[in-house]
């Protein structure tokens, strides 16, 4: 092999010695902050990021991309390595200069040609295997997407749901108890205020990760699939020997290759960011509290969740409790034995000091609070029957009192039937679901793919630079082993004259 090619091989040493660098790079730091907060920050002077994981943070997304720095170097260097190959081959021409050349056996040849047609197949397998990885990465992210942001318009549903519920409420209960119904518009208006915030936020951010996604992998995809086809025609150009054509090729290929090296680093940024993704999103779900993620969603904190629940909680299981205790007082003062004992209303809620919500709990013939006002009516004495007849009935209880126990005993119900969606707002439930559904069956596969794509990259930059290298040795001792025959021809033809 000629001088030029012995002269590449500490460079393709380098290419090769990326990989167990990026991959140490991983390793270091204990804990997932501490390799983030170590990470250079290149909009700090490359000074230590210092925080955790937040995507609303530019700096933590310039420390990740800065990740794939390896790669964008060695694009660096290709390239320039590049120009100045191409100032060294002009000038060589233009002096007209050519080095002597020792005409090899075929045998030479025959290898030179076997080892372009070996590396231009390995190239053409690790396209093959990055254009599959990219597909599976787009699936896998378009998925993970679906997820979150299926979430948060989930989310926004169920404050619908319970925003309709809490005006239905409101409006059953403003002649009787204004307090209540400026407590409801509050909550109302609080839960309007977060549905569209978080509406707004999964529609703009829904598309700028739509955007980000697939840009990547067209780039990814137009990349390798036009490598592909040079690589073919490579194999074509160099079979005819068709010298102007394998030239525009190599200088095709020397600029995609540094824009494959440029990929690579950002398939390792972007392996880099699916894994603090994972990570984060596993130490919340085993524990929310000490966790960059809390101070990023808009959830309330856990402690102060529980202990809002737990109020309300306990305000409606004592109002069921005082109105089974007033029945249970009328009842008993009834005279006579005539009247049927009346089964004590539900309460959902268990007693002090949980208060938990258990519909369970409930005896098979307990009222349901929304029959109340039926069971109450059978009590009620109205303005035209007199009081000696609605005592002889058994009609003890004032008209008035009707609608006033029929708005309450609705609004009660309203809240109960809300309950389970009210306390998963509170608790995030929808997120905590999703974030639980990521860990569990999408962070492996989706780490799985994505490293495929990085190194699947990182071989085929590594595999193009040796291909093309090779591809320009063959085609300056080509060149000149032809100016050399043509030198002799040209003196044999005069000196014959």
């Amino acid at each position: 092999m000629s001088k030029s090619s012995d002269n590449a091989i500490p460079f393709v040493l380098l290419l090769v010695s990326i990989t167990p660098f990026t991959q140490n790079s991983l390793v270091f730091g204990s804990t997932l902050s501490d390799r983030i907060a170590r990470r250079p920050d290149p909009l700090r002077k490359f000074k230590h990021y210092g925080r955790d994981y937040d995507i609303s943070d530019k700096h933590y997304w310039a420390s990740t991309a800065f990740t794939g720095s390896p790669g964008y170097a060695v694009a660096g260097v290709w390239l320039l390595s590049g120009l100045g190959f191409a100032v060294f081959v002009i000038v060589k021409n233009l002096n007209g200069s050519a080095s002597p050349v020792v005409d090899r056996p075929n045998s030479s040849n025959l290898i030179m040609f076997f080892l372009i047609v070996l590396f231009t197949v390995f190239a053409i397998s690790a396209s093959s295997i990055i254009i599959a990885a990219n597909q599976k990465s787009l699936q896998r992210a378009e998925k993970l997407e679906d997820t979150l942001f299926g979430a948060g318009d989930d989310t926004s549903q169920t404050i619908g749901k319970v925003r309709a519920t809490l005006w239905r409420m409101q409006t059953s209960l403003l002649p009787y108890d204004s307090k209540t119904c400026a407590l409801l518009d509050l909550i109302g208006h609080r839960l309007r205020k977060g549905s569209l915030s978080i509406h707004g936020f999964v529609g703009s951010t829904r598309k700028s990760c739509d955007r980000a996604i697939h840009t990547f992998y067209l780039v990814n995809l137009v990349v390798v699939s036009v490598n592909l086809v040079l690589l073919v025609a490579g194999l074509v150009l160099i079979a005819l020997h068709y010298r102007p054509g394998i030239i525009v090729l190599i200088f095709s290929c020397w600029i995609l290759t540094t824009f494959s090296w440029i990929l690579t680093g950002l398939d390792f940024f972007f392996y880099t960011f699916v894994g603090d993704t994972c990570s984060t999103l596993t130490n919340y779900v085993e524990d929310p509290r000490n966790n960059s993620l809390t101070d990023m969603l808009p959830c309330p904190k856990s402690a102060d969740s529980d202990r809002t629940l737990g109020q309300i909680n306990r305000s409606v299981h004592d109002f069921i409790a005082e109105i089974n205790s007033k029945i249970q007082e009328v009842l008993a003062s009834i005279e006579g034995d005539e009247h049927q004992p009346i089964p004590e209303i539900c309460d959902p809620f268990s007693a002090a000091p949980n208060f938990s919500y258990s519909p369970q709990i409930c005896r098979n013939d307990s009222i349901q609070v929304r029959n109340l006002p039926n069971v109450l009516s059978r009590f009620i004495c109205y303005e035209e029957n007199t009081t000696e007849n609605c005592q002889a009935d058994g009609r003890f209880l004032p008209e008035a009192v009707y609608p006033v126990s029929l708005a309450y005993c609705q609004s009660i119900q309203d809240f109960i039937d809300i309950y389970p969606d009210m306390s998963g707002l509170m608790k995030c439930s929808a997120v905590k679901q999703a974030f639980a559904d990521i860990v569990q069956r999408q962070c492996k596969p989706m780490r799985r793919t994505t490293k495929m794509l990085w190194l699947s990259m990182l071989a085929f930059s590594i595999v193009m630079v040796v291909v093309v290298l090779l591809w320009s040795d063959k085609t300056i001792r080509d060149r000149r082993r032809c100016s050399v025959r043509w030198s002799i021809f040209h003196r044999q033809v005069h000196g014959s004259s």
